[in-house]
């Protein structure tokens, strides 16, 4: 915080959004002061050193910033369809889609009727859930005729459920 004078309110600078300009501040000084501060005042609060704190990207931040580098290299098509994976603390969800057409072809998840039966998920998906989504999405891909996917993790580290389920999908017949 960059303080003004001894009897002035203290100029902050919170707004991680925008960078701070000399309107955004002197909108700020004059919101946070008693009096309307003169432009002389103003001036001298923005020659105070600006302290900037950076925050720790959370883990869903990381994700989605591997999610968005992934998608620039991965592109579905009719011939070779994306295989996306979305991992959530309750369920695992797989959709076969067509980016070309901005359509889903294939979809399956934990949540699905014959999964539900069969495997017990009481905290969250295990490796043995992931393998019954990926024996399911790609015995659905055959019968629909698609065999070449393109595997798009979701940004998700390719270990555990992620592996488990591309591991069960290629040993039903997928290629990727």
């Amino acid at each position: 915080m960059a303080m003004a004078s001894s009897s002035m309110a203290p100029l902050s600078f919170a707004h991680s959004s925008s960078r701070p300009s000399f309107l955004s501040s002197l909108a700020t000084f004059r919101s946070t002061s008693s009096l309307l501060p003169t432009v002389r005042n103003a001036a001298e609060a923005l020659r105070q050193p600006l302290q900037i704190e950076a925050r720790e990207t959370t883990r869903r931040e990381s994700v989605k910033l591997r999610h968005l580098r992934i998608r620039k290299k991965i592109n579905g098509t009719t011939e070779r369809p994306r295989l996306a994976v979305f991992r959530s603390n309750k369920h695992i969800y797989v959709q076969v889609i067509d980016d070309t057409k901005m359509h889903t072809i294939v979809a399956s998840s934990t949540l699905s009727k014959p999964i539900r039966g069969e495997v017990e998920i009481s905290s969250g998906p295990t490796i043995e859930a992931a393998k019954k989504v990926g024996e399911e999405i790609a015995k659905a891909c055959l019968e629909k005729g698609i065999k070449q996917v393109a595997f798009d993790r979701g940004g998700f580290v390719y270990h555990g459920r992620i592996q488990a389920l591309a591991d069960a999908a290629r040993e039903n017949g997928l290629e990727f």
